[in-house]
């Protein structure tokens, strides 16, 4: 992946993830035994990839080109719901990006049809905002519903404000040939799981 960002290796960075609101700013690179706890890296720094891990929350690649600002975030629904998008965003303006000028890509991420949840989790979603009721679909189960992460998470980028954001549409659970996915290799009863890796670089001087 480093090769194909045009970087080396040593600087491409991620964060020891822990489902949050938390974002960090890389300045140089570190190395994985020194990662801090968040779920957002934002950088400003050429020649530094940024990129977080994923096997179904919702990776988020973001960038203002002409301010050479770009941030990766591990978007799973508490991290989403606890506001990651709005705090990666304003961390990004911090560091000159303007909001207008932002675009921003939805990777692979299980999608609705798949994403079965229990009454709890609705209770929680709709206690927040009686809006977010539009986020669920009726469920086969008695008491359960579907819940459209990348909608979800296309509304905080909206509520943040970005310019130009886009959905790749693709799900992990679905697509077994393509994509690595905890609940489809929970399901399945396997040991464990693969992870896709997330990211983007500064590879060129902004201006």
């Amino acid at each position: 992946m480093a090769a194909a960002l045009g970087i080396t290796s040593a600087h491409l960075v991620t964060a020891y993830q822990i489902h949050s609101a938390t974002v960090v700013v890389a300045d140089a690179p570190w190395t994985r035994e020194h990662a801090p706890r968040a779920d957002a890296v934002v950088t400003r720094q050429f020649g530094l990839a940024v990129g977080v891990t994923t096997a179904d929350c919702g990776p988020v690649l973001l960038a203002d080109a002409e301010g050479g600002v770009i941030a990766a975030a591990h978007a799973g629904w508490r991290g989403a719901f606890e506001g990651l998008i709005e705090e990666t965003v304003a961390t990004m303006v911090r560091l000159g990006a303007r909001r207008e000028r932002l675009t921003a890509a939805i990777g692979p991420l299980i999608r609705q049809a798949n994403y079965e949840v229990g009454p709890e989790f609705v209770t929680r979603f709709v206690a927040a905002d009686p809006a977010n009721q539009r986020f669920f679909a009726p469920s086969a189960r008695e008491g359960h519903a579907k819940f459209d992460l990348p909608g979800y998470i296309l509304e905080r980028l909206m509520r943040a404000q970005v310019g130009r954001f886009e959905d790749l549409s693709h799900c992990t659970y679905a697509d077994a040939a393509q994509f690595f996915s905890f609940r489809r290799a929970t399901h399945r009863g396997e040991r464990d799981y693969g992870r896709h890796i997330n990211a983007i670089a500064l590879v060129d001087e902004p201006g």
